[in-house]
């Protein structure tokens, strides 16, 4: 028998209060510019494996930003 849990499951991030969602997609950090708070374009949530992460597009080199989202995000 084959375990599911690393299946991604897609959540509906607009489901969050208009103050949740403005706090994910403002207070980021982009491997890729090195920087924190760049901000994300295009959030996009999901479960994989028991992890809730958004993902979105660096409003300043477009890149992919993904945010693990933990308990103290709560």
């Amino acid at each position: 028998m084959t375990e599911q849990n690393d299946q991604r499951v897609e959540r509906d991030f607009f489901q969050r209060t208009p103050d949740d969602q403005q706090d994910f997609i403002t207070n980021t950090w982009c491997d890729d510019c090195g920087k924190e708070n760049l901000g994300l374009s295009n959030p996009l949530e999901y479960e994989q494996a028991g992890i809730i992460f958004i993902e979105g597009q660096c409003l300043q080199c477009k890149n992919t930003v993904v945010t693990e989202i933990t308990e103290d995000d709560f």
